[in-house]
């Protein structure tokens, strides 16, 4: 199965020159399988398909893609590339800079320390 990041970085015509744009990335994404939009609540993540809520160790960050708005910063986007526990894969955006959703952020924040945690636990029980 090929990942996310096993795209080439370089070439016209390449994965990389169609993930210019917020469109083009999120449908190269719903073609590997992230159909779902999610939606940040100060209760958890939320699938806009089953409205099920999922608190930040129920989710992973599969990849993610920052697009930078050439003259609007109001277009300063990342897009997050999500699974769940359950296996529910999709999107979750967010703005950056002054425009940024706390809750995204912070949920995404929390996410981000629970991988960190689980990567570093993980190496330490491959040393032991």
């Amino acid at each position: 199965m090929d990942t996310l990041n096993d795209r080439p970085n370089r070439g016209e015509g390449s994965d990389h020159d169609s993930m210019k744009t917020l469109t083009s990335c999120t449908r190269m994404l719903s073609e590997k399988g992230f159909e779902v939009q999610f939606k940040a609540h100060k209760h958890g993540l939320e699938s806009l398909n089953t409205h099920e809520v999922f608190l930040p160790e129920d989710v992973k960050i599969v990849d993610f893609y920052r697009f930078e708005g050439e003259s609007d910063p109001s277009d300063n986007v990342i897009l997050y590339a999500i699974e769940t526990s359950d296996g529910e894969k999709g999107t979750l955006t967010d703005a950056y800079g002054a425009y940024y959703d706390a809750k995204v952020s912070e949920f995404i924040k929390e996410v981000e320390e629970i991988q960190k945690r689980s990567a570093h636990k993980q190496e330490d029980e491959g040393a032991a």
